[in-house]
């Protein structure tokens, strides 16, 4: 259950993608006026709309966002589009994107492994907290995470779990860090607990900011996906309604939150026991992501009148 320039990659490279395949043999021009790329652009604003508001209210200016996209334009170009395999030169790259080969090779030969690491750290501690709902050994007998003592306790205390999820952290760090977030607190008696607001997500700004660039850019990862492709691969689905009052929206809410709830449950119980199963057998190389969400808001948009029924003079 588980904003560096990378972690923004998986958003934009499909769009970059699609756009480089229909004129490979030219830079994009953004003033370009064509039927397709116009309809992209539009799409691409509507898209930007939310983000550009938390970059603004960041204190990211508009000159250090343009400077994130073409990285961005370089990165996914060198890896996406490449020739039997083969890494485009930097002229290549240069002449798909449109930046100046000078900046492309300024931008290739410059490595930031930041996100990777805040991203890795981040599923540490969203895995160790889906282990700890979903495996048996660290449950009660109706099914619920029981209180774990630190150690002692012949695999079912912190430690083992923490060790059953990553060797590469000292489960010491791990506990700290989920006591900081407020995720974990320690009872009277010195067990250890989930607490009730962890399934809500991290606590601390930083993890936070990672969960947004992981869940966002896998949900639009796969829109996108289903966007270029002639048979969608990946399941996305949405209810939407309007014209409702704000109670009725409550209601459903309130359903939505309950549902959405106990499906994410019972997924991370099943994944669980797969993940156990599949390191014991095949190599185990793929990740899937499935999320919910639920967006509301109050239209202050006119009704559009059909033309057909306007009998005015």
């Amino acid at each position: 259950m588980c904003i560096s320039h990378t972690s923004l990659n998986v958003a934009v490279s499909k769009f970059v993608k699609k756009i480089v395949e229909k004129n490979h043999t030219k830079p994009y021009d953004i003033n370009m006026t064509g039927s397709d790329s116009g309809e992209m652009l539009r799409v691409l604003k509507g898209l930007l709309r939310p983000i550009v508001r938390l970059l603004i209210s960041r204190g990211v200016s508009a000159p250090a966002g343009y400077r994130v996209l073409k990285s961005v334009y370089v990165e996914v170009a060198h890896k996406d589009f490449r020739i039997d395999d083969t890494p485009p030169t930097d002229s290549r790259v240069s002449m798909i994107t449109g930046v100046h080969r000078r900046d492309v090779r300024s931008i290739l030969s410059a490595e930031d492994e930041s996100w990777e690491r805040a991203r890795s750290k981040t599923v540490t501690f969203a895995t160790v907290l889906g282990q700890w709902l979903a495996r048996p050994e660290f449950q009660d007998g109706k099914g619920r995470p029981r209180p774990l003592p630190r150690s002692g306790d012949e695999g079912a205390d912190d430690e083992s779990l923490v060790q059953g999820v990553s060797r590469d952290i000292r489960p010491r760090t791990i506990l700290d860090e989920l006591l900081r977030q407020e995720l974990v607190s320690e009872t009277e008696d010195g067990l250890l607990q989930i607490n009730e607001g962890a399934l809500a997500g991290p606590a601390s700004d930083e993890q936070k900011m990672v969960f947004f660039a992981s869940n966002v850019g896998d949900h639009l990862a796969a829109a996108t996906e289903n966007l270029l492709s002639e048979d969608p691969p990946f399941f996305e689905r949405a209810v939407f309604y309007s014209h409702l009052s704000s109670a009725s929206v409550d209601e459903i809410e309130t359903r939505a939150r309950h549902l959405a709830q106990n499906l994410l449950e019972d997924l991370n119980t099943e994944s669980s026991a797969l993940q156990v199963k599949d390191k014991e057998g095949a190599e185990a190389s793929e990740r899937y992501r499935f999320g919910v969400y639920f967006y509301r808001e109050t239209s202050s948009r006119p009704e559009i009148s059909d033309p057909a029924e306007d009998k005015s003079d």
